[in-house]
């Protein structure tokens, strides 16, 4: 199932994305919700709060004082940690018990107030952050809330910065208009991302970019892409992977390139990334398999092809077109994908090279699958150059 980790400042209007969401037919398991129900009366987590805070939090009727605890916890920040350790793992249990119950074809968007500080983000398929400025976001906690300015902006102060949201999107929804436009804004990111990436995980289906070669870019935003595309990645496949790297013209700065993230995951053994559990580990997080592409093309120092097998998946989401490419650490595929990233980094006469190649052939390429194979006789051209530049550096991966 396709899980998103929907986010944003208080007063950012999360609530009016979740809604809408949930109309649409998303399973929205809301932490709000669930931080009320683990409090509430007679529960073992109101009994906990109660003896950390004391009585005073509690209210004629023996239910929580919200109000009351949080004028302690927001201006204590010992205290507002305090409330988390009880709250939060309890949250944490009651939210996977729902997300267990979910169908496996369901569309689950996981409500989170604090995903980005608890960096939360690797364990979601999407991120999506409901972002609007701060003066917004204090008009409507005024207006709506009831809160004073200063109470607005102290609560604010507490959460994470408008970057730190940023930087940890991937889906960035602006909520600085009317409910009318953000709903829409909804409509359409469900229609054209939301439903697509999840019959795409459904049904184990890559997503692919367009047929003929279109170069884009520089896109500065690719390293960030890449990041979060990485950090899942790694917590998917935990200790199966040595590493997983940024490579290709994305990871290049200034270097023009089809917006396509490619990533290197090294492996001990590449009979490793055969493991049914790999595998899995891998589609569950949303880059399924793709069979046939199982070597790279052999340079003339190494012309054995058995020497550059690899194995490749494909993300599944298609917002972002990725390819994942599973080699054997010291392997001449493995080498050459860091040694030619590091090497276009740090050479700007190659990365003009390559520039021009690549506006040449995706000229006259008909398809990417032409265009890739185009390129292959200029990269075993440059390989003495790009082997020579590593002995003048020391260069060792």
């Amino acid at each position: 199932m396709l899980r998103v980790g929907l986010s944003g400042g208080i007063g950012s209007g999360k609530s009016t994305v979740a809604d809408r969401l949930r109309e649409l037919g998303a399973l929205v398991v809301d932490s709000d919700l669930l931080a009320r129900e683990v409090v509430a009366p007679g529960s073992e987590g109101l009994a906990a709060v109660v003896e950390r805070f004391g009585p005073q939090v509690l209210s004629a009727d023996g239910s929580l004082d919200r109000a009351a605890l949080g004028a302690i916890v927001f201006a204590d920040g010992a205290g507002r940690r305090d409330l988390e350790r009880i709250t939060h793992p309890r949250i944490a249990a009651r939210a996977g018990e729902l997300v267990a119950a979910a169908p496996p074809e369901a569309v689950v968007v996981h409500d989170v107030p604090l995903l980005v500080e608890k960096r939360m983000g690797a364990g979601y398929h999407l991120v999506l952050i409901v972002d609007a400025d701060e003066s917004t976001r204090i008009a409507r906690l005024t207006t709506l809330r009831g809160l004073t300015e200063a109470d607005a902006k102290a609560r604010i102060a507490t959460q994470a910065t408008d970057e730190q949201r940023r930087a940890a999107a991937d889906v960035l929804l602006p909520n600085d208009g009317t409910v009318e436009q953000v709903r829409a804004a909804v409509d359409g990111l469900w229609r054209e991302r939301l439903v697509p990436f999840n019959d795409n995980l459904v049904h184990g289906r890559r997503s692919r970019g367009p047929e003929v070669p279109a170069l884009v870019g520089p896109d500065a935003s690719w390293p960030a892409q890449a990041a979060r595309l990485v950090e899942r990645i790694a917590l998917a496949l935990g200790e199966r992977a040595v590493a997983v790297d940024h490579i290709g013209s994305t990871s290049v700065p200034g270097l023009l390139a089809k917006d396509v993230i490619d990533l290197q995951v090294s492996v001990r053994r590449l009979e490793d990334a055969d493991d049914a559990e790999f595998v899995e580990a891998l589609q569950r997080m949303g880059f399924p398999r793709v069979e046939g592409l199982d070597h790279d093309e052999p340079k003339p120092d190494e012309p054995d092809i058995a020497l550059w097998r690899k194995r490749f998946h494909g993300s599944a989401d298609p917002g972002r077109v990725a390819h994942v490419h599973v080699r054997e650490v010291g392997s001449p595929g493995w080498r050459y994908a860091l040694l030619f990233r590091d090497w276009l980094r740090a050479d700007a006469g190659a990365r003009e090279d390559y520039a021009r190649v690549k506006r040449e052939l995706a000229g006259s390429a008909a398809t990417t699958t032409d265009y890739a194979g185009s390129k292959e006789p200029w990269f075993t051209q440059v390989w003495p150059r790009a082997e020579a530049w590593a002995r003048h550096t020391a260069w060792d991966g």
